[in-house]
Parts: C-alpha cells; sequence; structure tokens
C-alpha cells in the first residue's frame, strides 16, 4: 500500500513539473515571436573585366563603364 502512495505522489509531482514547463514555454514563445531569417533583396551582379569573378554590383569598382572586382584589377586593365 505504502508503495502505491509513493507512485501516487511522484506521479502527481511529475505532472506540476510538466505543466510549469509548458506554461514557461508558452510565455517565451509570446514574448518573442517567431521571425523567419532576415534575407536581404537580390542584387544585381556583375563581372570584372580583368579576371571575370561574378561580384554584386554594389561591391564592385566602376570605371569606364566597365566593373572591377578590386582597385588593383581597375588599373591592371587600364595599363594595357
Amino acid at each position: 500500500m505504502k508503495y502505491l502512495l509513493v507512485l501516487i505522489v511522484i506521479a502527481i509531482a511529475i505532472g506540476v513539473w510538466r505543466s510549469q514547463r509548458r506554461d514557461e514555454k508558452g510565455q517565451r514563445q509570446q514574448a518573442a515571436p517567431r521571425r523567419g531569417p532576415a534575407v536581404a533583396a537580390p542584387q544585381d551582379m556583375v563581372e570584372c573585366a580583368h579576371c571575370g569573378l561574378h561580384l554584386p554590383r554594389s561591391e564592385a569598382i566602376e570605371a569606364g563603364g566597365r566593373s572591377y572586382c578590386s582597385a588593383e584589377h581597375r588599373a591592371l586593365a587600364q595599363r594595357r
């Protein structure tokens, strides 16, 4: 009989513990709503006139109507 009483007490304790965890998890989800990963808008890609590397237009160096991946490649192309 006392083993049955101990089993009931343990079952009640586990039930209380699980319900508290469920409540905490629900509060965390309400406090911080899920957002998808921040995705930047797509950018136009250009090709380096010297080496052929493709890179976003925002990172390219423009000179003489052509795009370059670095100042070094721009200088090398202008020497030719």
